[in-house]
């Protein structure tokens, strides 16, 4: 087989991540214990043999290019690779280290996956969590994520997608506001109360609130004087300052509900849910410590009622 790269190209790449990673030749120098100087030409080395630019380079800083910052994400995914293939090849497995960067929506990183991490800590200490917490769409080979957890899962072939549960809804609403606005009990009592709404993110589209009845999924909107975007904790909040009700999570509100805080209203229209999913990039060698968390969340997921 042809040789690619030798040790020098190799050494390059692992500067020039450094650089990237840490803002600037003199920070990567440091880490690494070699001079600003070597890393300057590890830069030019990579830069000559790709012939594009990876840096923008100043008086006072560098920043990386668009075509730097995917090929850095590109080649820290295959350092983190060789790194997992010598530790299995030299029989260290079962000690798995390097970053795990995960993202999760708000909702479920609050209350499913957060609370679950420490002990998945215990298990594999070696292992550095990288949390995002946002509902706003990752992609996985810009922004070098191993895994995400959504809602609804893309159209992406280049994608593995693993249910993990069906999360049911209820409708609630503070005891202060039923007392002056009284208890829905049909659908159509929805009308006249203010029902808090929640806009996705990735659209702006208002997400219409879930029921069934008489056997038939049914979906309804209604026009409210609070509307919330990013963050459908801050719905929640506004429900409990009683300011309308609210579909949410029973797994977000549950808590609420046993404190008396919260109320479950139209529970005869419930019985829906939606899913969520664990995504992560299709690929021939999943890293041992992506497997590792796979496993460790879905049973996890498993067991919790």
């Amino acid at each position: 087989m042809h040789r690619q790269f030798d040790d020098l190209m190799l050494g390059s790449i692992e500067l020039f991540c450094l650089a990237g990673e840490l803002g600037g030749f003199t920070a990567a120098a440091s880490a690494a214990g070699v001079t600003p100087a070597a890393v300057s030409r590890s830069v030019a080395r990579l830069e000559a043999r790709l012939g594009v630019r990876l840096f923008v380079r100043s008086t006072r800083q560098i920043r990386l290019t668009d075509a730097g910052r995917v090929y850095m994400e590109q080649c820290r995914q295959a350092l983190a690779q060789f790194a997992d293939a010598e530790r299995m090849a030299s029989g260290q497995e079962a000690q798995l280290s390097g970053r795990l960067r995960i993202s999760a929506p708000t909702t479920y990183a609050h209350y499913r996956l957060l609370p679950a991490l420490p002990a998945f800590h215990r298990e594999h200490p070696g292992i550095h969590l990288d949390l995002h917490i946002s509902n706003r769409n990752i992609g996985f080979a810009d922004e070098a994520f191993d895994l995400a957890i959504r809602v609804r899962a893309p159209v992406d072939s280049s994608l593995i997608v693993r249910h993990l549960e069906d999360s049911a809804l209820v409708v609630v609403a503070a005891p202060t506001y039923l007392a002056a606005h009284g208890v829905p009990r049909t659908l159509a009592d929805l009308a006249r109360h203010e029902c808090i709404q929640f806009d996705l993110p990735s659209s702006g589209r208002r997400i219409p609130w879930l029921f069934r009845q008489d056997g038939a999924d049914v979906e309804f909107e209604a026009e409210s004087s609070y509307t919330v975007s990013e963050d459908v904790l801050g719905g929640v909040t506004l429900a409990r300052a009683g300011a309308g009700l609210f579909q949410a999570y029973r797994f977000v509100v549950q808590e609420y509900l046993e404190s008396g805080s919260l109320v479950e209203v139209l529970a005869d229209f419930g019985g829906r849910s939606r899913p969520y999913n664990l995504l992560y990039p299709h690929s021939r060698f999943v890293p041992p410590r992506v497997r590792a968390f796979i496993d460790f969340l879905t049973a996890r997921v498993a067991a919790t009622p």
